[in-house]
């Protein structure tokens, strides 16, 4: 546990797929490493065990959303192996809100096959895990017809995969935005380019000159919020604005364990918990502005951006096309109620 606390905060993850996995998995050697006797002890150990990782690295939303889906399959599990409805223990409805004393599980009663059976449901989420970028791809034909011009900001694998699938049945034009100061957007029209994509690289201030040739824009996220918005690549939110000026629909790409239960407004302003500073050096060097100027200089270099619901016309995950609007009820589908708050 100690060391994979030290991998997170040193940032030894390649990406929100990275780091979902390496925190499924850490949770996967708790259940089987650890001694329980009943599900409500394996769910205090992975609660605690979820504190320490989302104190750990707070900025990336997957960590909490891990833990609360494999509390999620626990309970699943558990009500399944007592031969009970999953309502029983969802309350999802008016009625079982109201009579939720009724229905009330404990989860102290030791079951031998539980440890067996929540194996086997967390190795199938895995499993979904691993197939989402292909799920995504797979749609990628119902969404770009020939002779579009698609717009992309900066380097997602989700949206390589979806413009690659694409290529193999439309002919297509790809605006990349190359995304200063990290220039990601580079690596992506490079690959594309080596699929024989039309591709054409335009800096970050030409957004709004070029939207008015563009069909669609297509971006990928680091995680979607519970209001629907997005914590996305800086220049997203500016992206989304132009787009929304010239009537251009956004679409955004992710896989549902991106879906975590924040609001932004939730945050309190607190941008230390939503985003995260890169280094400066790579927007004005040390050696150019002299000492005098950058002793009275502040240079803020933000990795991501925040994209409010209203500028998001479609949110494609791997089960599916969604409005922003509907992602409440996805979200009442991954996660149990008892488990917003670790």
């Amino acid at each position: 546990m100690e060391q994979f606390l030290l991998d997170l905060k040193r940032e030894k993850y390649n990406g929100s797929y990275d780091l979902a996995y390496k925190t499924i998995n850490h949770l996967r050697k708790i259940i089987t490493q650890t001694r329980w006797a009943n599900a409500n002890e394996l769910m205090a150990i992975i609660r605690e065990a979820g504190k320490r990782m989302v104190s750990a690295q707070p900025s990336e939303y997957v960590i909490g959303n891990m833990v609360r889906r494999v509390l999620k399959i626990i309970r699943e599990e558990y009500v399944r192996i007592q031969g009970e409805s999953e309502e029983s223990v969802n309350k999802g409805s008016l009625h079982k809100m109201v009579t939720s004393d009724q229905d009330f599980q404990d989860f102290n009663t030791p079951l031998k096959e539980l440890k067996t059976i929540v194996m086997e449901a967390v190795n199938e989420y895995i499993d979904e895990m691993e197939a989402s970028i292909h799920n995504i791809a797979a749609q990628a034909v119902e969404h770009i017809h020939s002779d579009e011009v698609i717009l992309t900001v900066g380097k997602s694998r989700t949206v390589e995969a979806f413009l690659k699938q694409a290529a193999k049945k439309r002919k297509f034009h790809v605006i990349v935005v190359e995304g200063a100061p990290l220039y990601h957007g580079h690596e992506l029209a490079k690959s594309l380019a080596s699929k024989k994509i039309e591709t054409t690289v335009v800096t970050d201030s030409a957004v709004f000159a070029m939207m008015s040739r563009v069909n669609k824009v297509i971006i990928g996220t680091h995680s979607v919020l519970a209001n629907g918005g997005l914590k996305a690549v800086n220049g997203a939110h500016m992206v989304a604005l132009a787009a929304r000026q010239h009537a251009v629909p956004v679409i955004v790409l992710g896989a549902m364990f991106k879906l975590c239960l924040l609001h932004h407004s939730a945050l309190g302003g607190n941008e230390a918990s939503f985003n995260r500073l890169s280094s400066p050096q790579e927007v004005m060097d040390h050696y150019e502005g002299g000492t005098e100027i950058l002793s009275d200089v502040q240079i803020y270099c933000p990795t991501f951006d925040y994209v409010p619901p209203e500028l998001v016309t479609l949110f494609i995950s791997n089960i599916g096309g969604n409005a922003p609007s509907y992602m409440y009820r996805l979200l009442s589908e991954l996660y149990h109620p008892d488990d917003h708050e670790l």
